[in-house]
């Protein structure tokens, strides 16, 4: 089974290049993120006429993310309990849904940007990645051999080895000692960054900004991942970062990550 994660930073302009991508990855699972568009305007039918069902949670034109199925599609969730809000009121934001696909609990997230430093938005982030931590502890407390991936966009550059620069980072966000502990709380909490292992090579990055053409100079950040609980890391039989589809008129700033499974574990002698 194959699975991908993309932040496609409005889906209403990516649409071409979203199915392009699908038909030709052969993706069974994609979790999108910042899809931009309420639920009554997702476009459905596409997606189905590729044989996808489609889980969407979206409010309005900010944030959006879906999970795209064709292994199934069942028990959808949206949000997670105790997902904090944001705002006076606090409203809690199309940030996060989920439903079983191929067995596996996949989730698509995107985790909020932080804006900078000292801002209430930074705080907000943090809070969101302290309940989703908690949420994660919880099901892997009940089920030790539950089967999640939690996909998406986490605006966290978890090493040094994930950003192009390391002094370019020092005072802003992604890259903080309380936003890189609060990724860490989640790999605490019974989750793994296989994609890491297939993907070593310097300057691996998932993100490249518009502006000052960073993409052309590979002035880049990895902060898009599919962390996994242990039943799935040990099914994972490869995994890439589709660069190519950072290129071009009219892509995304986000590059699609992919992760292969096998159908089975192997045998636990041969396990990672």
């Amino acid at each position: 089974m194959r699975l991908a994660t993309w932040n496609v930073n409005s889906l209403r302009a990516r649409m071409d290049r979203v199915l392009e991508f699908m038909r030709r990855s052969e993706v069974d699972v994609l979790a999108v993120q910042e899809t931009k568009l309420a639920d009554a305007a997702f476009p459905v039918q596409p997606f189905e006429e590729l044989g996808y069902q489609v889980a969407h949670h979206g409010l309005n034109h900010w944030n959006g993310v879906a999970v795209l199925s064709r292994v199934g599609l069942d028990d959808v969730q949206r949000g997670f309990p105790g997902q904090p809000g944001y705002g006076d009121p606090a409203v809690v934001e199309a940030r996060a849904v989920s439903a079983l696909a191929g067995g596996i609990r996949v989730w698509s997230l995107y985790v909020p940007n932080g804006r900078e430093q000292g801002h209430p938005h930074f705080d907000y982030k943090l809070a969101w990645l302290k309940a989703l931590g908690e949420q994660v502890s919880g099901q892997l407390a009940a089920d030790l051999d539950a089967a999640l991936v939690l996909a998406g966009d986490y605006n966290i550059a978890p090493t040094d080895a994930d950003v192009w620069s390391v002094e370019y980072y020092a005072d802003k966000t992604h890259t903080s000692p309380p936003e890189r502990a609060a990724f860490q709380g989640l790999l605490d909490a019974g989750l793994s960054d296989p994609v890491r292992a297939f993907t070593r090579a310097p300057k691996t990055f998932t993100y490249w900004d518009y502006q000052q053409l960073r993409f052309q100079k590979n002035r880049g950040m990895r902060i898009d991942f599919m962390l996994c609980s242990d039943a799935v890391r040990d099914r994972v039989s490869g995994a890439s970062i589709d660069r190519d589809e950072r290129k071009g008129k009219g892509a995304s700033d986000h590059a699609p990550v992919l992760l292969d499974l096998l159908d089975t574990a192997p045998p636990t002698g041969n396990a990672r």
